[in-house]
């Protein structure tokens, strides 16, 4: 292919240390290439060495010398001229960073200036150039597809760095068309032939961009955490028409009607009071109302301790024994951590902090000195002790979290005698870590979906920072790597669950269509009603079950303004008119039924028997053993859309109408988001598990509920689901500005102010 101008190497190449850029902007660039050029690299090698061995395969499998020495050579180019790939692609994609900040207007008329066609350019395209363009194209399409929200979000915060509108797919440096483009500007020195340099194309789009949407989806948390951005989230906009002005809507397309009045706030009337948790993660940390510091709380615990030595006998004053010397906190956090490697590793229940502080004053009883905590440490082992002891009323018994926690101690307390201001400090890295571990092993979450995926991460950032002996930087760096995790967790429930939703989806269209198809036969055997005569029993059998299917496929597949509704709609009326009334058999409908009845699954015997009982009509005499052992099948097959435990279960009685609660309840729920979550009680002592609604249609009834990982675990009716709402066997969970650390925390300051006197109206507020 003869070479090709390409605007982007119009301008010198340039770099970030010399780029015209703000110092964080260049920052940010910089970090940005190193993530990018950390991920990329390792599986270019990878995608050279494949694409070796491609080339050798081929030569292997040649069918003629000529073509097994091309394959050779193209082999020998590659190996002679592999190590320049690499670091030219790699300073291509340096000089697109750099280049950021270029304007759109400043880039188009340099583009336009350096390649305006002169009319002796003009020529003929090569079938290779289109061939070579669209194979890149394609590629590159494909992946814009794949992380559209993700290339978006960057489109917005790379406008940011540019100071310039938000980028879209094609002009961002990162972005799929520019680094597949200009992976083939680096391929050019190859001077292989274009069947070998499509195949290479081919082998980067399988090895290296496979991970393109996580690289993406990293490349935003990067920016994010840089504070470019920080709260950027995509949420579509409906247009929400009046109730005049909605036209009715069709059959076809009741489901998905329905599905937008559920989504939209105007469907009824919210009530006034918290919004529903719809997230997928816990609930950021919210920043207290008054932040208390370390001597309040001391003036608490001294308030609690003089009110507990009150109710204590007090010995004389000859008896009280000498105050023994206090521990310096240097030596205590050494006792701490030999303490801590002496533990055990089995499975245990979660530890007391104050069992912990015991074992320490034993130890050095042991070795024989007689010491104590000084009043500041103590404190601290008081406060942490008071924060764990809420902690395990919330949590489900769970061993694996329980030894995770009581490994937590430890640097909690390192990190807490450095620092005594940490309880006080909002979205301190190390209740972060603290709360990932406590929510894993909450009561909402039954034991038997506990998430193996998740305990090797947690084992993993605990293990590290009880390494690291609770530094700052410890818990900073392993609270980031688990939350990443987490977030990629989180992807992965949302890809399940979309699945779910989607099948979901389906079956509510069936169920529509099942209607419709019903709605009709019923229309057509009263139009045919003749002088009082009804139509044979059997004959109803048939066509309630077998036929309705039929009329049912048809719905699905071309819908009711079609020809084949309408043929299927007189084929009923005929059937319907034979069996009515006397009529004569009906001829040359036979094949035409019976090709129908095998569309939905009946076997070519079974559907030339039931085609022949529809069309002999009811003068001629059929054999009674016959037609029950047709019956006798057909009530052993499921129905179109049905399975076998759907088929065998029998109808449920109506259930009695709602009372006001019941139907507030039942209001409430039709205009709830997708996504809210909900607490079911399991058992007399108030067990609850969550589950997220992902769906529900207020045209048949249903709902859908997953778990934490995006599974389907439960269908409900919103009938039942609002009458378990009203007898407090379900109930909504509310969106909370604190997590499950934050409000084990404010409890316990709670039962702490108590003991001074002070109620909660008295308390400092805080958020709810």
């Amino acid at each position: 292919m003869p070479a090709t101008f390409d605007p982007l190497d119009a301008s010198p190449r340039a770099t970030l240390a010399t780029a015209a850029l703000p110092r964080r902007v260049r920052r940010l660039l910089e970090q940005l290439y190193a993530l990018v050029s950390d991920e990329i690299a390792p599986q270019m090698e990878r995608m050279l060495a494949e694409f070796e061995q491609q080339l050798f395969r081929q030569a292997d499998q040649a069918r003629n010398p000529g073509l097994q020495s091309g394959y050779l050579e193209t082999l020998r180019l590659v190996r002679l001229r592999r190590s320049d790939l690499i670091p030219r692609y790699l300073v291509g994609l340096e000089a697109e960073l750099s280049r950021v900040r270029e304007g759109a207007a400043e880039r188009t008329t340099r583009s336009a200036t350096s390649a305006a066609p002169e009319f002796r350019e003009l020529r003929l395209v090569e079938d290779s150039e289109i061939d070579e363009a669209t194979v890149l194209r394609s590629l590159a399409s494909r992946h814009e597809s794949r992380a559209g929200l993700g290339l978006l979000l960057l489109g917005q915060r790379f406008g940011v760095l540019a100071g310039a509108p938000a980028f879209d797919s094609e002009r961002l440096p990162v972005g799929p068309h520019r680094l597949i483009r200009r992976f083939a500007q680096a391929c050019q020195p190859l001077q292989i032939p274009l069947e070998s340099r499509l195949d290479l194309y081919r082998v980067f789009d399988q090895q290296v961009m496979l991970g393109y949407s996580a690289l993406v989806e990293s490349m935003n948390l990067l920016l994010a955490r840089d504070n470019v951005l920080p709260s950027l989230s995509f949420v579509p906009l409906r247009a929400r028409p009046s109730a005049q002005d909605k036209p009715a809507p069709a059959p076809r397309a009741e489901a998905d009607t329905a599905a937008e009045t559920a989504r939209e706030p105007s469907a009824a009337p919210a009530a006034a009071g918290p919004r529903p948790h719809t997230a997928w993660t816990a609930a950021p940390a919210a920043p207290a109302a008054e932040a208390l510091d370390f001597a309040t709380l001391q003036r608490w615990l001294s308030e609690r301790r003089d009110l507990v030595e009150k109710l204590r006998p007090r010995p004389t004053q000859a008896d009280a024994p000498p105050a023994p010397p206090a521990l310096a906190t240097a030596e205590l956090i050494e006792l701490i951590a030999g303490l801590d490697e002496a533990a055990g590793r089995g499975a245990q229940p979660l530890r007391k902090i104050a069992d912990l502080r015991q074992a320490l004053l034993a130890q050095r009883r042991a070795a024989g000195a007689e010491t104590a905590l000084s009043r500041e440490d103590g404190d601290v082992f008081e406060l942490l002790g008071l924060l764990f002891d809420e902690i395990d009323q919330r949590l489900r018994g769970d061993a694996v979290i329980s030894n995770l926690l009581n490994r937590l101690q430890t640097p909690l307390l390192h990190a807490a005698l450095r620092d005594r201001s940490l309880l006080a400090a909002d979205g301190h890295p190390a209740l972060q870590l603290l709360n990932t571990v406590a929510e894993a092993g909450a009561r909402w979450t039954p034991a038997e979906e506990a998430d193996p995926q998740l305990h090797e991460p947690l084992r993993q950032a605990v293990e590290h920072v009880v390494e690291q002996r609770g530094s700052a930087q410890a818990f900073d760096s392993a609270n980031q790597r688990l939350q990443e995790h987490l977030h990629a967790l989180a992807r992965k429930a949302e890809v399940a669950e979309r699945r779910h939703v989607e099948a979901a989806r389906g079956k509510e269209k069936l169920e529509l269509a099942k209607r419709r198809a019903q709605q009709a036969l019923s229309d057509l055997v009263e139009q045919g009603t003749v002088a009082g005569q009804r139509l044979p029993r059997f004959v109803q059998t048939l066509l309630s079950q077998a036929w309705t299917d039929v009329l049912t496929l048809t719905q699905l597949r071309h819908g009711e303004d079609s020809e084949a509704w309408q043929r299927q709609l007189q084929i009923t009326g005929q059937i319907v008119a034979a069996n009515q009334g006397g009529g004569a058999r009906l001829h040359g409908l036979d094949s035409d039924i019976e090709h129908a009845l095998t569309l939905v699954g009946y076997h070519g015997d079974d559907a030339r028997a039931i085609a022949r009982q529809l069309t002999v009509g009811p003068a001629t005499g059929e054999d009674a053993a016959s037609r029950t052992e047709l019956a006798m099948k057909l009530r052993q097959r499921g129905r179109l859309g049905e399975d076998g435990a759907a088929a065998a279960t029998a109808p449920r009685a109506p259930l009695p109408p709602r009372d006001e609660r019941e139907q507030a309840c039942f209001e409430r729920l039709r205009a709830l988001p997708f996504g809210t979550w909900f607490e079911f009680v399991q058992n007399q002592q108030g067990d609850a598990v969550r589950r997220r609604l992902s769906w529900f249609s207020p045209v048949t009834d249903h709902a859908l509920f997953v778990n934490h990982r995006g599974q389907r675990v439960a269908e409900h009716s919103l009938d039942a689901l609002a009458r378990m709402l009203a007898r407090g066997q379900a109930r909504i969970v509310e969106q909370e500005r604190n997590r499950l650390v934050d409000r084990a925390w404010h409890a316990a300051l709670d039962a702490l102010r108590g003991f001074g006197g002070r109620g909660r109206d008295e308390s400092p507020e805080r958020p709810a």
